[in-house]
């Protein structure tokens, strides 16, 4: 091979790998180009997720609301039933003492 052959063939590999480079970029861009439609879906699924995170958000504190309220009316009605077994409970006694004072005045007599 003479010089003129090398520098021919140096030219022709060059020329093949710039041609290569150059139809593997038009190749990954046009696989990955982004279309206006496509941003326009993901736009919208972008709002379709705020729109969900804000519901969800809006639940949540609802539970929680709702959780507390629940707790408190719970707390509130055991205060009422320990009330009204205490109240039992003494009426039960004064009951019995009262049995046990007309018994007396009944033998008594």
């Amino acid at each position: 091979m003479n010089r003129t052959e090398i520098i021919l063939a140096t030219a022709v590999i060059l020329f093949a790998a710039f041609a290569l480079g150059w139809i593997a970029n038009w190749v990954v861009t046009r696989f990955t180009h982004v279309t206006k439609d496509d941003m326009s879906d993901l736009e919208q699924m972008a709002h379709q997720l705020h729109e969900a995170e804000e519901t969800r958000d809006k639940a949540i504190t609802y539970a929680e609301n709702r959780e507390r309220d629940l707790s408190n009316l719970l707390t509130q009605k055991d205060a009422e039933l320990t009330a009204a077994m205490e109240g039992l409970r003494e009426a039960r006694a004064e009951a019995a003492d009262l049995r046990a004072y007309v018994e007396r005045i009944n033998q008594a007599d």
